[in-house]
């Protein structure tokens, strides 16, 4: 027995030497190693003082003290990469995540085992094209927001066929996506994010058949960011996360039945077109779809608003009736299956509007009627349609002229529209038509000249070849002539008059303001873009203000500024709503009850400053028009007066219902009442960074400039700071620091420099607001707790202490809780120090919609991005014929004027 326990005694004595014996040696890659530490700095918080690494805090060893993983994400960490990271041939795992790196990516080729590799969130300048030379084992990366040079996803990624998640969101990625990112090189591949980088160029057809789950490709800053069909959705059967929104995708939606395990789909701000397909609509796990924004057509589809968050809003695409599940009108249909034929083109969804082509309100391109609403001429010639000859223009029974010519139609063509008994004319000529041509009544004109294999059974036709291809090779069917440029004496309905703009405008001695009449719902509103002058100012060179384009004006009504005066009680004390820094708001009240806002300032007590930003509200204000930017009603400017005139916001600001609730004798807002503002105003924000024909900045976005009307739907508001930017947003601009301290970002403060990341920063602030209940920066609070971002980052941090700073006015439950951390790591993500790294407000608006409750309007108005209801008018006193104001594409109005 003593024999068996000295045996015992022995072997573990032996173990334990071996064992010392092993971790005595020099790790193989502590030169290595020592190379990172020096080029992170030496950093103290992160203890490596050992001179063996394997016993270093945030490194992993194996057995034979070989470095295995390197995690120091989220230290803080400054200096660059090494690339002695290539000698640590064991690496599994890399995670640099979240620092202020910077410098180039080692290249880490030959790295057979490593696994996993984190790189997002720093600043690093440079991806190696042969980073993934010899990564077999690769299933993870992430080069999310880094300021990389320009880059293309390199053909080296395909050594790395274990891949399950590629990501680079942000990360300055160009060109095309490449179509080896498909199934068969990567079969394994779950996830494939590479949101607001520079693509362009269409889905990949690899795609189709992939196991891809999650999808991001939204906000591509490129001109013609994404294109083409989406149809290879359809075989993308794994997907559970779609994010294509905010590119320039066309064509129909398929049939998505196949996708069951579909939850999210976002695909807004394209230009889609054609009918949502119910196998959409009935997908089991769907929970948020948003498409809003696009040209689909067709009635609106009624989702289960119970189970799934719903975002197509009225008005923001080319439905025949706002409300959801009806169908609709018998003509639509017929047109709607045509337009099947040939790919629902855009060119018909921007005009094919409402649910009678024969309106005389609204013209359906290519459609004409009869005095009893019966479409007689269809005429689509040179359009540049693909596809087939629709069968179904059999269905228009009163049809006269079909007009087809010049267009790449190929098949043939229809026996079936040989039954149309009023029919006079069918041309198809130049397009690529074969077969036998059916037999048609004797007085009905054919032309099928330009039609090479007319009588063969086949087609020659390449895609690509010009319409008809060789000429002069058939003429007009049955001996009849007819000229393949002719079209119908009745081309359509017109409407004879065009609404004029919601615009200001002043005749220097008559102190006149101009207004829109109350117009048709169904109209459109064209952008205020004329300023009426004296013409003795109008060629000073002192130009304060650009008209961007020619403006019409018909029936649009005047007031004088007496009238101002009458309506705001000759902007008595208890009229005002508010004042600013260069202006006084008045309450205006019409007289048929009808409510203004009118900003007043009086030129003896301007400053330069206050001049420069009441020209730029009226500059900005008449080139943008959105729902959640407050509208610009009219503007004067008299020798004495200079007067804004806006919509009337009667809940206030949004200052007041946050902080002064109490003293206002308020209800404390709930949670999802603002998630809904919060949302409401990102919407406006990210109009004015890239959705408008040109992009702004705001440069002043705070709650006292954010507005809430009767329904609290918000409205940004107060643009004497916004600046345009060159290149849609693109490159920043160098201008006077302004703004509102406390939400300032950091790189403007300190450099003057301003992008439009700068509003994405106040943005953050906003949200941190709207969690807490705390203002940006309120010296009453204790000294740690001043400033608002610095406080929020560090208790965020913390879970523990993160519930505690939430407004106490908030009733929080479980889904309040959970949206409320969503919201939070959105705000901490919107204030990154480093301007790179925070989102654009397109994902602030997708995540914040994915949160927040469906937008339900009081009532059912007709919008879209470019047009807003605006019933105001004022009592006529004085009007000009239209003739009489001459459109100007560039109006100058001088200092003197002002």
């Amino acid at each position: 027995m003593k024999n068996a326990h000295f045996a015992v005694f022995i072997f573990l004595l032996s173990l334990l030497s071996l064992i010392l014996s092993v971790h005595s040696q020099s790790s193989p890659d502590a030169a290595a190693m020592q190379a990172l530490k020096t080029s992170l700095g030496n950093p103290a918080n992160l203890g490596w003082t050992d001179p063996d690494p394997c016993s270093w805090d945030y490194v992993v060893c194996s057995t034979d003290i070989r470095v295995n993983q390197i995690r120091i994400g989220s230290q803080s960490l400054k200096g660059t990469l090494p690339p002695d990271l290539r000698n640590l041939t064991s690496l599994t795992t890399l995670d640099v995540m979240k620092n202020e790196l910077s410098g180039p990516i080692p290249s880490l080729a030959g790295l057979s085992s490593l696994q996993e590799v984190l790189f997002n969130d720093n600043n690093f300048t440079y991806f190696p094209p042969d980073f993934f030379s010899g990564l077999t084992s690769l299933q993870t990366i992430s080069l999310d927001y880094n300021s990389f040079e320009v880059w293309e996803i390199p053909v080296s990624l395909t050594n790395a066929t274990t891949l399950q998640k590629f990501s680079a969101n942000g990360a300055n990625v160009t060109g095309t996506i490449p179509g080896f990112l498909g199934g068969d090189v990567f079969p394994g591949l779950k996830s494939l994010n590479l949101a607001m980088n520079n693509l362009h160029g269409q889905l990949p057809e690899s795609f189709a058949g992939s196991a891809i789950e999650t999808l991001w490709l939204n906000g591509q800053n490129s001109d013609t960011k994404l294109n083409g069909s989406v149809s290879l959705l359809q075989n993308m059967t794994s997907l559970t996360q779609v994010w294509l929104y905010s590119n320039q995708l066309t064509g129909p939606l398929p049939d998505l039945s196949g996708l069951t395990g579909l939850k999210d789909f976002s695909l807004r701000d394209n230009q889609l077109t054609g009918i949502v397909p119910s196998s959409l609509v009935n997908l089991p796990g769907l929970s948020t779809v948003n498409l809003t924004n696009n040209l689909l057509q067709g009635p609106t589809p009624k989702f289960d608003t119970s189970k799934i968050r719903v975002d197509m809003r009225t008005g923001s695409n080319s439905f025949c009736l706002d409300d959801p599940g009806f169908p609709c009108a018998s003509q639509v249909n017929i047109l709607l299956s045509i337009a099947e034929s040939v790919g629902y083109p855009v060119v018909f969804a921007e005009s094919w509007k409402g649910n009678n082509p024969c309106d005389a309100s609204q013209i359906w391109k290519g459609i004409s009627c009869d005095s009893g609403g019966s479409i007689t001429v269809v005429n689509f010639q040179n359009l540049g349609l693909t596809g087939t000859i629709s069968s179904n223009f059999s269905q228009l029974t009163s049809l006269r002229h079909l007009l087809l010519s010049g267009n790449s139609l190929t098949g043939t063509i229809p026996t079936k529209l040989t039954t149309l008994s009023k029919l006079e004319k069918l041309d198809v000529s130049n397009n690529h038509i074969f077969g036998k041509v059916p037999k048609f009544r004797q007085n009905v004109i054919v032309n099928i000249h330009g039609n090479p294999d007319i009588g063969k059974d086949n087609s020659s036709f390449t895609p690509g070849t010009p319409p008809g291809g060789p000429s002069g090779t058939h003429g007009t069917h049955s001996g009849e002539t007819s000229s393949s440029g002719s079209g119908s004496k009745n081309t359509g309905k017109i409407v004879g008059s065009v609404i004029g703009a919601v615009c200001g405008a002043f005749i220097v001695g008559l102190g006149v303001c101009l207004y829109a009449r109350k117009r048709k719902r169904s109209s459109r509103v064209q952008s205020p873009n004329t300023v009426v002058i004296h013409p003795q100012n109008a060629g000073d060179g002192n130009a304060v203000l650009t008209a961007a384009s020619r403006w019409s004006i018909n029936g649009d009504e005047f007031a004088t500024i007496q009238v101002l005066r009458n309506v705001t009680n000759n902007f008595s004390e208890e009229n005002i709503l508010g004042k600013g820094g260069f202006g006084t708001v008045y309450r205006g009240e019409l007289h048929e009850g009808k409510k203004i806002a009118v900003k007043r300032m009086e030129s003896g007590v301007v400053s330069e400053q206050g001049l420069a930003e009441f020209k730029s509200e009226i500059e900005v204000l008449t080139k943008v028009r959105h729902r959640h930017l407050l509208a610009l009603l009219g503007f004067c400017l008299d020798e004495n007066e200079r007067l804004l005139i806006y919509e009337y916001m009667p809940m206030g600001t949004l200052s007041k219902h946050l902080f002064k609730w109490k003293e206002e004798g308020l209800k404390p807002l709930e949670w999802t009442r603002r998630l809904t503002i919060a949302l409401d105003v990102a919407r406006g924000v990210e109009y004015l960074h890239g959705l408008a024909h040109q992009s702004f900045i705001h440069r002043d976005l705070k709650p006292s400039n954010i507005l809430l009307g009767d329904d609290m739907k918000a409205k940004v508001a107060d643009f004497g700071l916004v600046r345009l930017v060159p290149d849609n947003g693109k490159h920043s601009i160098e201008t006077r620091v302004a703004g509102t301290f406390g939400y300032l970002a950091p790189e403007y403060a300190e450099t003057g420099r301003a992008t439009i990341k700068v509003d994405v920063y106040s943005f953050g602030v906003i949200l941190m607001e709207l969690i807490t209940g705390r203002k940006a920066v309120d010296a009453s609070d204790p000294e740690n707790v001043v400033h608002l971002v610095t406080w929020f980052r560090e208790t965020h941090s913390n879970k523990n202490t993160f519930q505690k700073a939430i407004d106490q006015s908030i009733e929080l439950n479980e889904e309040a809780l959970a949206s409320i951390t969503t919201v939070a790591e959105l705000a901490d993500h919107c204030c990154e120090k480093n301007p790179y790294k925070r989102p654009g407000m397109g994902h602030v608006v997708q995540v914040l919609s994915s949160s927040a409750e469906l937008w339900k309007p009081t009532e059912t108005i007709s919008y879209d991005m470019h047009e807003m209801e605006l019933d105001i008018a004022l009592p006529k006193s004085h009007s000009l014929q239209p003739e009489s104001l001459s459109p100007l594409s560039e109006v100058q109005v001088s200092h003197h004027s002002l």
